[in-house]
Protein backbone atom coordinates (compact mmCIF):
# COMPACT_ATOMS: atom_id res chain seq x y z
CA UNK A 1 0.00 0.00 0.00
CA UNK A 2 2.73 2.21 -0.02
CA UNK A 3 4.87 4.23 2.54
CA UNK A 4 1.78 5.82 4.04
CA UNK A 5 0.02 3.03 5.25
CA UNK A 6 0.26 0.86 7.96
CA UNK A 7 -1.30 -2.36 8.85
CA UNK A 8 -2.44 -3.03 13.15
CA UNK A 9 -2.20 -6.85 13.49
CA UNK A 10 -5.05 -7.57 16.49
CA UNK A 11 -5.94 -11.27 17.93
CA UNK A 12 -9.54 -10.87 17.04
CA UNK A 13 -12.68 -9.57 15.66
CA UNK A 14 -13.97 -8.15 18.55
CA UNK A 15 -10.43 -6.09 19.19
CA UNK A 16 -10.33 -5.49 15.62
CA UNK A 17 -14.30 -3.66 16.45
CA UNK A 18 -12.94 -1.94 19.09
CA UNK A 19 -10.13 -0.78 17.80
CA UNK A 20 -11.71 0.37 14.77
CA UNK A 21 -13.95 2.38 16.52
CA UNK A 22 -11.60 4.24 18.54
CA UNK A 23 -9.81 5.54 15.02
CA UNK A 24 -13.14 7.05 14.57
CA UNK A 25 -13.66 8.54 17.77
CA UNK A 26 -10.42 9.98 17.92
CA UNK A 27 -9.84 11.47 13.82
CA UNK A 28 -13.89 13.11 14.99
CA UNK A 29 -12.12 14.76 18.10
CA UNK A 30 -9.09 15.93 15.88
CA UNK A 31 -6.88 13.57 18.48
CA UNK A 32 -5.41 11.90 15.23
CA UNK A 33 -4.60 13.12 11.74
CA UNK A 34 -7.62 11.88 9.82
CA UNK A 35 -6.36 8.96 7.33
CA UNK A 36 -7.98 8.75 3.83
CA UNK A 37 -8.81 4.97 4.39
CA UNK A 38 -9.35 2.55 7.68
CA UNK A 39 -10.54 -0.99 6.21
CA UNK A 40 -11.06 -3.33 9.39
CA UNK A 41 -10.67 -7.14 8.13
CA UNK A 42 -10.75 -10.45 10.70
CA UNK A 43 -7.70 -9.62 12.48
CA UNK A 44 -6.14 -6.76 10.67
CA UNK A 45 -6.77 -2.81 10.31
CA UNK A 46 -5.26 -1.39 7.57
CA UNK A 47 -4.68 2.54 8.12
CA UNK A 48 -4.11 3.86 4.75
CA UNK A 49 -2.81 7.65 3.64
CA UNK A 50 -0.80 8.73 6.76
CA UNK A 51 2.34 10.79 6.53
CA UNK A 52 4.41 9.16 9.06
CA UNK A 53 2.67 5.69 9.96
CA UNK A 54 4.55 4.72 13.03
CA UNK A 55 4.30 8.35 14.71
CA UNK A 56 0.61 7.78 13.69
CA UNK A 57 0.19 4.80 15.23
CA UNK A 58 2.16 5.67 18.71
CA UNK A 59 -0.38 8.71 18.97
CA UNK A 60 -3.15 6.28 18.52
CA UNK A 61 -1.56 4.02 21.55
CA UNK A 62 -1.04 7.36 23.83
CA UNK A 63 -4.71 8.91 22.73
CA UNK A 64 -5.88 5.16 23.05
CA UNK A 65 -4.88 5.19 27.21
CA UNK A 66 -5.01 8.75 27.43
CA UNK A 67 -9.07 8.92 26.55
CA UNK A 68 -9.75 5.24 27.98
CA UNK A 69 -11.46 6.67 31.48
CA UNK A 70 -13.16 9.24 28.92
CA UNK A 71 -14.93 6.87 26.34
CA UNK A 72 -16.39 4.94 29.65
CA UNK A 73 -18.11 8.09 30.46
CA UNK A 74 -19.26 9.19 26.93
CA UNK A 75 -23.08 9.95 26.48
CA UNK A 76 -22.61 10.01 22.53
CA UNK A 77 -23.60 6.28 20.92
CA UNK A 78 -21.47 4.21 19.90
CA UNK A 79 -21.38 3.34 15.58
CA UNK A 80 -22.28 -0.20 16.86
CA UNK A 81 -25.53 2.04 18.22
CA UNK A 82 -26.83 2.43 14.72
CA UNK A 83 -28.94 -0.60 13.77
CA UNK A 84 -30.47 -2.39 10.89
CA UNK A 85 -33.35 -4.84 10.48
CA UNK A 86 -32.87 -7.51 7.67
CA UNK A 87 -36.41 -9.51 7.15
CA UNK A 88 -35.23 -13.03 6.83
CA UNK A 89 -37.77 -15.97 5.24
CA UNK A 90 -35.95 -18.50 6.77
CA UNK A 91 -36.17 -21.32 4.05
CA UNK A 92 -32.74 -22.15 3.26
CA UNK A 93 -31.56 -25.32 1.80
CA UNK A 94 -28.91 -26.14 4.41
CA UNK A 95 -31.09 -25.51 7.22
CA UNK A 96 -30.38 -29.58 8.20
CA UNK A 97 -26.83 -28.54 7.97
CA UNK A 98 -27.10 -26.04 10.16
CA UNK A 99 -29.08 -27.49 12.46
CA UNK A 100 -26.85 -30.40 12.91
CA UNK A 101 -23.51 -28.24 13.66
CA UNK A 102 -25.94 -26.78 16.05
CA UNK A 103 -27.08 -29.98 17.91
CA UNK A 104 -30.81 -28.60 17.44
CA UNK A 105 -33.87 -28.55 15.45
CA UNK A 106 -34.14 -26.93 12.36
CA UNK A 107 -36.87 -24.81 13.42
CA UNK A 108 -34.80 -23.40 16.56
CA UNK A 109 -32.15 -22.51 14.11
CA UNK A 110 -34.73 -19.83 12.68
CA UNK A 111 -35.24 -18.61 16.49
CA UNK A 112 -31.65 -18.79 17.52
CA UNK A 113 -30.33 -16.86 14.66
CA UNK A 114 -33.19 -14.47 14.96
CA UNK A 115 -33.03 -13.33 18.62
CA UNK A 116 -29.47 -13.10 18.42
CA UNK A 117 -27.79 -9.09 17.67
CA UNK A 118 -24.87 -8.78 15.25
CA UNK A 119 -22.23 -6.16 14.75
CA UNK A 120 -20.74 -6.22 11.05
CA UNK A 121 -17.17 -6.87 11.68
CA UNK A 122 -15.81 -5.81 8.43
CA UNK A 123 -17.04 -6.16 4.28
CA UNK A 124 -14.89 -8.10 1.94
CA UNK A 125 -15.82 -10.62 -1.17
CA UNK A 126 -18.12 -9.13 -3.19
CA UNK A 127 -18.97 -5.54 -2.70
CA UNK A 128 -21.68 -4.86 0.33
CA UNK A 129 -20.88 -7.97 1.83
CA UNK A 130 -20.63 -7.85 5.42
CA UNK A 131 -19.51 -9.95 7.71
CA UNK A 132 -21.47 -9.91 10.44
CA UNK A 133 -20.47 -11.43 14.12
CA UNK A 134 -22.76 -11.96 17.19
CA UNK A 135 -22.13 -11.45 21.06
CA UNK A 136 -22.50 -13.71 22.59
CA UNK A 137 -20.91 -15.54 19.56
CA UNK A 138 -23.21 -18.35 17.70
CA UNK A 139 -21.46 -22.01 17.85
CA UNK A 140 -19.19 -22.55 14.46
CA UNK A 141 -20.82 -23.39 11.04
CA UNK A 142 -18.45 -25.14 8.27
CA UNK A 143 -18.14 -24.30 4.76
CA UNK A 144 -19.97 -26.80 2.08
CA UNK A 145 -17.39 -28.70 1.07
CA UNK A 146 -18.91 -28.32 -2.64
CA UNK A 147 -19.46 -24.29 -2.92
CA UNK A 148 -22.66 -23.79 -5.27
CA UNK A 149 -21.62 -22.36 -8.86
CA UNK A 150 -24.64 -19.47 -8.36
CA UNK A 151 -26.27 -18.27 -5.04
CA UNK A 152 -28.93 -16.47 -5.45
CA UNK A 153 -28.62 -12.22 -4.50
CA UNK A 154 -30.45 -12.09 -0.96
CA UNK A 155 -29.61 -15.44 0.26
CA UNK A 156 -28.36 -15.62 4.36
CA UNK A 157 -25.60 -17.81 4.63
CA UNK A 158 -23.63 -18.86 7.46
CA UNK A 159 -19.48 -19.60 7.66
CA UNK A 160 -17.96 -20.00 10.86
CA UNK A 161 -18.44 -17.80 13.44
CA UNK A 162 -19.95 -15.55 10.66
CA UNK A 163 -23.56 -14.86 9.47
CA UNK A 164 -24.13 -12.65 5.76
CA UNK A 165 -26.12 -11.74 2.94
CA UNK A 166 -25.08 -12.47 -0.82
CA UNK A 167 -25.56 -8.98 -2.36
CA UNK A 168 -25.78 -10.19 -5.49
CA UNK A 169 -25.79 -13.61 -7.58
CA UNK A 170 -22.06 -15.17 -7.68
CA UNK A 171 -20.56 -18.54 -6.53
CA UNK A 172 -20.27 -19.28 -2.93
CA UNK A 173 -20.19 -22.29 -0.12
CA UNK A 174 -21.85 -20.25 3.05
CA UNK A 175 -24.48 -22.78 4.26
CA UNK A 176 -27.98 -20.58 2.97
CA UNK A 177 -30.47 -20.58 5.93
CA UNK A 178 -32.76 -18.33 4.24
CA UNK A 179 -33.39 -15.11 1.99
CA UNK A 180 -34.06 -11.64 2.09
CA UNK A 181 -35.90 -8.84 -0.14
CA UNK A 182 -33.56 -5.74 1.32
CA UNK A 183 -30.99 -4.66 -1.74
CA UNK A 184 -27.54 -4.87 0.32
CA UNK A 185 -25.58 -2.89 -2.53
CA UNK A 186 -26.66 -0.08 -5.18
CA UNK A 187 -23.84 1.89 -7.36
CA UNK A 188 -26.65 4.14 -7.90
CA UNK A 189 -27.50 4.78 -3.84
CA UNK A 190 -25.64 6.77 -1.60
CA UNK A 191 -24.06 5.32 0.33
CA UNK A 192 -24.26 1.92 -2.04
CA UNK A 193 -23.73 -0.34 0.38
CA UNK A 194 -26.05 -0.77 3.28
CA UNK A 195 -23.97 -2.27 5.77
CA UNK A 196 -20.54 -1.50 6.86
CA UNK A 197 -18.36 -1.94 9.98
CA UNK A 198 -19.46 -1.02 13.12
CA UNK A 199 -23.36 -1.35 12.42
CA UNK A 200 -25.72 -3.72 14.28
CA UNK A 201 -27.56 -6.10 12.58
CA UNK A 202 -30.96 -7.89 13.64
CA UNK A 203 -32.53 -10.63 11.06
CA UNK A 204 -36.26 -10.78 11.84
CA UNK A 205 -37.75 -14.13 11.06
CA UNK A 206 -41.04 -13.71 8.54
CA UNK A 207 -43.78 -16.36 8.77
Amino acid sequence: MGRRALLIELDSDSDVAATYELVGVLVERGLLPRPRDVVPAARTILVDGVPEPARWLARLETAARQSSSERRSDSGPPASAVEVTIPVHYDGPDLAEVADAWKCGVEEVAARHSAAVYTVAFCGFAPGFAYCVSDPPQPQVPRRDDPRPEVAAGSVGLAGAYSGVYPRAMPGGWQLIGSTSLVLFDGDREPAALLRPGLRVRFEALS
